[in-house]
């Protein structure tokens, strides 16, 4: 079974040390996903478009961030890559949204609200 990767509304939340771990692996993932994402752009830009191996990673990490020319493959990629930005932003947002989340409705226990 594959472990739940945010605690439930009624358990406390996450002390500082395992909060800095969960956004560790939050950024290794995400960093992972922009390796994979720049590596298949070098590599299609170097097999399609027959660019060498300096101008394919230039012009994929230019689309990666949203600032690179298009024609075919670029097109597809450009495509990929907002898609992937999204996806990527979405794995570190959701941290910070769910802790604060978690934070505002955590509820109090008897003893703490007299």
């Amino acid at each position: 079974m594959i472990p739940m990767m945010f605690e439930h509304k009624s358990e406390p939340i996450l002390p500082p040390q395992s909060w800095r771990h969960r956004i560790a692996v939050s950024a290794a993932v995400t960093g992972a996903i922009i390796a994979a994402s720049l590596g298949l752009g070098t590599l299609g830009y170097h097999s399609f478009a027959g660019f060498d191996s300096l101008d394919a990673i230039l012009n994929a990490t230019m689309i990666l961030t949203g600032m690179g020319p298009g024609k075919l493959f670029a097109t597809f990629y450009a495509l990929f890559s907002g898609n992937a930005f999204l996806g990527m932003a979405g794995v570190l947002i959701a941290l910070w949204a769910y802790r604060l989340l978690h934070h505002f409705h955590a509820e109090l226990d008897d003893d703490e609200r007299q």
